[in-house]
C-alpha cells in the first residue's frame, strides 16, 4: 500500500474514533438490594420494577463448582456455558464415550445424564446483619479474640437461618467488611445433562482466541434440574428472545462474578504485583507443562487431562492479564489518584480522620507481614482430590464434636449438608491423574520451599517424591465413596485407627494446616478485618451508598449496551455500529455464522480453528447471517461465565462466556472504552440447536412451542 493511501486510511479511522460518541462507562457489579435505579432512569429512561428484579434474581443460578446459569423453561431447563459444564461432562466420560469431545444430547428425559456432584444455588432471601456481626467484636481489644467473636456470631446467624428456613445460609462480607449480609439459597443437587456441543464448536479458536473478540463459539450447555425425582416446575424462568440482542440496546447481566480487588489499597495491590501474581504464574505454568507432557503419552492420557489443561491455560491467561495490568503505569496512577481522593475526603473531617485515618497504614503493615508467607501459601499443596478428601475427613471428625461457633468455618452446621454431598460424590478418580497432580505439586514445593518445610515433610514422611506419591495413591481406598462414608460415620475412632495411607498422611498434615491457618488469622486476618471494616464505613461517609462492593461470587446485576460505541463515518446520516476500537481498527458488535466458516477456511480448517463434522454438514441449511457472538459494555469478571444477558423485557438475548483481553484488568479497574463482555447470541444458539444438532424438541421447549 502506498504511503499516501495508508495515511488516508489512518486519518479516516482517527476521524471515526474522534467523532464517535464516548462509550458510556457502565461500571458496576451491583447487589440486588442496591441497583442504581436513578442512574438507569437518567441514562436509559428505564427503571426496572421490584417484580422485574425479583423474577430475574429467582431465575438466576449459581453453579457451585464455578460459574453461573439461568432457568429457561418452566420445567427446569438450565442454560450455562459448555466450559462451565465440562467438569461434569468429564466425570461422566469414559474412553468409549467422550462427551467433551463428541458432545451430548438427550432426546428424552429418560436419556438425561445425572451429574455426579453438582450443586446449584438460587438466591431466595437477603438480610442485612451488619450490626450483629460488627457488634459482636465491640469492646474486645485483642484483634485475634475480636475476629473469633465475629466468626462465632456469623456461625450463629447461619445456624439460626438454616434451622428456621432449611435453606443454605451464608454470611457475606461487602465493602471490605463495611456491611455483612445473610444470603439464603435454595439448593438443588439432582442436576442432569441435557445438551452440550462438541468441544471444538464450544471452544472454536482454542487458547489463541480465548479472551479475544471477534469470536465464533457455541459455548453453551443445558442441564435440567430435578427435585424428588421429577423436573422442577416454576414460573421463574427467562423467556427466550428469538431476535436476541440488537446494536446499542440496553442489556443486563445477572450472574456471580468471582472476585475483584477494586477496593484494595495500594499496599495490597503491590503485594499482588510483587509476590502473589508472579508465584501463581510460575505455579500454573509448571502444571501446564507437566499436563501437556502427560497428554503426549496417548489418546486416553490426553482425554483424561484435557479439562485440566483447559482450566489451567484459562487461569494463566487471567494472571498474565493481572500482571500486565499491575505493570501498567496508567492503571497504577488511576488507583493512586482514587486512594488519594479517598484519604483527602476523610482527612477533611477531623472526626472521620480520628476514627478511620489510620486504616491505610494498618493495612500496609499487615501486608508487609503477609509478604514472606505468600510463597508457602501458594506452593504448600498436593493438588490431589483424594488427599483433599482425606484431610476433610480427618478435620470433620475433630470439628464435629466442638460447639458450632468454635469450628473451622467449613464445618459449621449450616455448611454440613453441602460438605457431605461432596464427600459422597461417586465421580471416578483416576490414579494416573492423582499421581500426575501430586508429583508436579510436590516437586515444585520441594524446589521452592525445601524438603524441611513442615507441610512438605508431613506429606513425604521421609520418602522422596516418587516413592511417597506411589505409596499414597496405590495404597489408598479414598476413591471409594462407601469407604469415605464409613470413615465419616465412624468418627474419630475410625480416623484414628485407619491405616489407609492417605488418612495417615492427612493426620500428619492436619496440625500443620491448622497452625498455618491460625498464624495467618492471628497476624494478618485479625488485622485486615477490622481495618477493612473501617475503610468500608469510611467509604460510605465519603461517597455514600452509590457504589458497588467488590465481587464475592454472589449474585450481581450489571448493565451495559450492545457494541458500546457509535461511530459516524462523516458521510452517512446513520451511525456505523461497532463494538470498540481494537488492534488499530474497529470491532463489530456481532459475529455471524458467515464469519465462523470464513475463519475456519482462513486457517485451513485445522485445529483449533477446525469445524466439526456437524458444522460442516449443516452449512447449506444455516442462515449464515445469523448473529453468533456479540460484545457489550457490561462489567463482568470470572464467575460470570454462564450468566444470562437479558433485555428490558427480561427476555434472554444472550449468554456470557468470556471477556476481551482488555477486560483482564477488570480485577482492578473498569474502562468502558475498552472492556467488553463477550456472549453467545440467543438467535445463534437457536440456529445451532435446530440446524446443526437437530434438537428440535429441546428448541421447542425453550421457545415455549410445546
Amino acid at each position: 500500500m502506498r504511503k499516501s493511501l495508508w495515511s488516508v486510511v489512518v486519518f479516516v479511522l482517527a476521524v471515526l474514533v474522534a467523532l464517535g460518541a464516548a462509550a458510556r462507562a457502565e461500571e458496576g457489579m451491583w447487589t440486588f438490594d442496591n441497583v442504581p435505579l436513578k442512574e438507569l432512569m437518567k441514562k436509559y429512561h428505564f427503571k426496572p420494577t421490584q417484580e422485574w428484579l425479583d423474577h430475574l434474581r429467582l431465575s438466576s443460578v449459581r453453579i457451585n463448582d464455578g460459574g453461573s446459569a439461568s432457568f429457561i423453561s418452566p420445567d427446569g431447563l438450565l442454560l450455562t456455558n459448555h466450559h462451565v459444564a465440562r467438569g461434569q461432562l468429564q466425570k461422566n466420560s469414559t474412553a468409549e464415550h467422550d462427551y467433551i469431545k463428541n458432545g451430548f444430547y438427550a432426546a428424552t428425559e429418560a436419556d438425561e445424564m445425572k451429574s455426579p456432584d453438582l450443586e446449584i444455588n438460587v438466591l431466595v432471601g437477603m438480610e442485612n446483619v451488619t450490626d450483629r456481626v460488627q457488634g459482636a467484636a465491640k469492646g474486645i481489644n485483642n484483634a485475634s479474640d475480636a475476629l473469633k467473636a465475629r466468626d462465632a456470631e456469623i456461625a450463629k446467624i447461619t445456624r439460626e437461618s438454616k434451622d428456621k428456613t432449611g435453606y443454605r445460609s451464608d454470611v457475606v462480607s461487602f465493602y471490605s467488611g463495611g456491611e455483612y449480609w445473610l444470603y439464603q439459597y435454595k439448593v438443588y443437587t439432582d442436576v442432569r445433562i441435557v445438551f452440550a456441543p462438541e468441544e471444538e464448536a464450544a471452544f472454536f479458536g482454542g487458547d489463541p482466541d480465548n479472551f479475544t473478540f471477534p469470536r465464533f463459539d457455541t459455548d453453551m450447555a443445558i442441564f435440567r434440574v430435578y427435585e424428588n425425582g421429577k423436573p422442577i416446575h416454576s414460573t421463574n424462568y427467562l423467556k427466550w428472545s428469538p431476535k436476541g440482542a440488537a446494536p446499542g440496546e440496553l442489556v443486563f447481566v445477572s450472574g456471580h462474578p468471582g472476585a475483584t480487588e477494586r477496593e484494595d489499597t495500594l499496599a495490597q495491590l503491590m503485594v499482588q504485583r510483587d509476590v502473589i501474581t508472579p508465584n501463581v504464574i510460575e505455579y500454573l505454568s509448571r502444571r501446564i507443562d507437566a499436563a501437556q507432557q502427560f497428554a503426549q503419552q496417548g489418546p486416553e492420557q490426553a482425554r483424561l487431562v484435557n479439562t485440566l489443561i483447559f482450566g489451567l491455560q484459562n487461569s494463566l491467561k487471567v494472571y498474565l492479564g493481572r500482571r500486565d495490568a499491575l505493570a501498567d503505569k496508567a492503571i497504577i496512577e488511576k488507583k493512586t489518584a482514587e486512594e488519594n481522593d479517598f484519604k483527602a475526603r476523610i482527612a477533611a473531617n477531623p472526626e472521620w480522620q480520628k476514627e478511620y485515618g489510620d486504616a491505610w497504614d494498618t493495612i500496609a503493615k499487615a501486608e508487609e507481614t503477609l509478604r514472606p508467607m505468600v510463597k508457602a501459601r501458594i506452593f504448600e499443596r498436593t493438588d490431589s482430590r483424594l488427599m483433599g478428601l482425606a484431610l476433610t475427613l480427618v478435620q470433620y471428625a475433630a470439628e464435629i464434636k466442638k460447639p458450632d461457633a468454635e469450628r473451622l468455618p467449613q464445618f459449621h452446621d449450616a455448611n454440613l449438608e453441602g460438605l457431605k454431598f461432596q464427600l459422597a460424590s461417586p465421580a471416578p478418580v483416576s490414579p494416573a491423574l492423582e499421581k500426575l497432580y501430586m508429583t508436579t505439586a510436590l516437586n515444585l514445593a520441594v524446589e521452592k520451599l525445601g524438603k524441611s518445610d513442615e507441610y512438605v515433610a508431613a506429606v513425604l514422611d521421609g520418602d522422596d517424591v516418587p516413592a511417597a506419591v506411589n505409596k499414597l495413591v496405590d495404597g489408598t481406598k479414598m476413591g471409594d465413596p462407601a469407604f469415605r462414608k464409613s470413615l465419616m460415620d465412624g468418627g474419630e475412632a475410625a480416623i484414628a485407627s485407619s491405616t489407609d495411607p492417605m488418612i495417615v498422611a492427612a493426620r500428619r498434615l492436619d496440625p500443620v494446616v491448622r497452625e498455618t491457618t491460625k498464624k495467618m488469622n492471628d497476624t494478618v486476618g485479625a488485622v485486615l478485618t477490622p481495618a477493612g471494616e473501617k475503610l468500608g464505613k469510611a467509604r460510605f461517609l465519603a461517597y455514600g451508598h452509590d457504589a458497588y462492593p467488590d465481587a464475592t461470587f454472589t449474585l450481581r446485576l450489571s448493565y451495559g449496551t450492545v457494541g458500546g460505541m457509535e461511530y459516524f463515518n462523516g458521510r452517512d446520516k446513520e451511525p456505523l455500529q461497532v463494538g470498540y476500537p481494537y488492534n488499530g481498527t474497529i470491532a463489530p458488535p456481532f459475529t455471524t455464522f458467515y464469519g465462523l466458516y470464513d475463519h475456519a477456511a482462513s486457517f485451513g480448517n485445522r485445529f483449533p480453528f477446525k469445524l466439526t463434522e456437524k458444522q460442516q454438514a449443516a452449512r447449506t441449511s444455516l442462515d449464515l447471517s445469523t448473529p453468533l457472538n456479540f460484545v457489550s459494555t457490561n462489567d463482568i469478571i470470572g464467575g460470570n461465565s454462564g450468566s444470562p444477558v437479558v433485555n428490558q423485557n427480561g427476555e434472554l438475548v444472550g449468554l456470557i462466556f468470556d471477556g476481551n483481553i482488555e477486560s483482564l484488568a477488570g480485577d482492578f479497574v473498569y474502562d468502558g472504552t475498552k472492556n467488553r463482555a463477550v456472549a453467545v447470541h440467543s438467535a445463534g444458539m437457536m440456529e445451532a440447536l435446530r440446524k446443526i444438532y437437530h434438537a428440535d424438541k429441546l428448541a421447542d421447549e425453550i421457545e415455549g412451542k410445546q
